[in-house]
């Protein structure tokens, strides 16, 4: 199985990942024909091979390869779950993953495409199943959870070793919760979900879910 994906070395050689300041996406520089970016994040970059595709590659921004060995561990302790993507390698800039079909939430929702119920459920019975293993579940929203098959796969668990709940997928299940009937089979322009997304982000992590709805509510009001 091992020369499969060595065989995308090279090509992924030619690329390099550039992190960003203020939590923003990392930037990509070079190219290979035969590589794929599949996902963005502010720390990594992933990439399927046409050569090998039943395989992703996440390849690291030079200043946070430390979490190369520190993902592939969170990993090794997941072990076998239907849940989380498997890892098969890890190499100083890169983890080698299985590759996950499906869509994320972020793109549901931009598409309009329906986000059934047993992704919550599905999101809720992974994040026990990470506390039984001993680990933090945390750092999961909706550019890090794929519709598959009507089910949830959950992507990067590189923050499971962090302590402190970020509150991410709690705020996310009540937006859900509360506000999904709204949306649900429309689509959401690109401009208006980056808008929220950045501003929950910056927001003062002070102030309550209710706080940053409110204000929500309000902009949109005034729209």
């Amino acid at each position: 199985m091992e020369n499969d994906w060595n065989i995308a070395m090279n090509s992924l050689s030619k690329i390099k990942v550039i992190s960003n300041p203020n939590n923003e996406p990392v930037t990509i520089s070079g190219d290979a024909d035969d590589l794929i970016c599949v996902g963005v994040g502010t720390d990594a970059a992933v990439f399927q091979s046409l050569i090998a595709p039943t395989f992703a590659f996440k390849k690291y921004a030079e200043d946070k390869l430390a979490k190369v060995k520190v993902e592939a561990n969170v990993y090794r302790i997941l072990a076998d779950s239907p849940f989380f993507s498997t890892c098969f390698a890890a190499y100083d800039e890169y983890l080698v993953l299985s590759y996950e079909e499906g869509k994320t939430l972020f793109d549901c929702i931009l598409q309009g495409i329906h986000i059934p119920k047993q992704v919550i459920n599905d999101v809720e019975n992974a994040r026990e199943y990470v506390r039984t293993k001993g680990l933090n579940p945390r750092d999961i929203h909706l550019k890090n959870i794929l519709l598959q098959n009507g089910r949830a796969k959950i992507l990067d668990v590189s923050e499971y070793i962090l302590p402190g709940n970020d509150f991410r997928w709690e705020h996310l299940k009540k937006g859900y919760q509360q506000y999904y009937h709204l949306i649900d089979g429309n689509s959401v322009p690109f401009w208006l979900v980056e808008t929220v997304r950045k501003w929950y982000n910056q927001r003062n992590k002070s102030s309550s879910y209710e706080d940053f709805m409110k204000f929500i509510g309000n902009f949109l009001y005034k729209k």
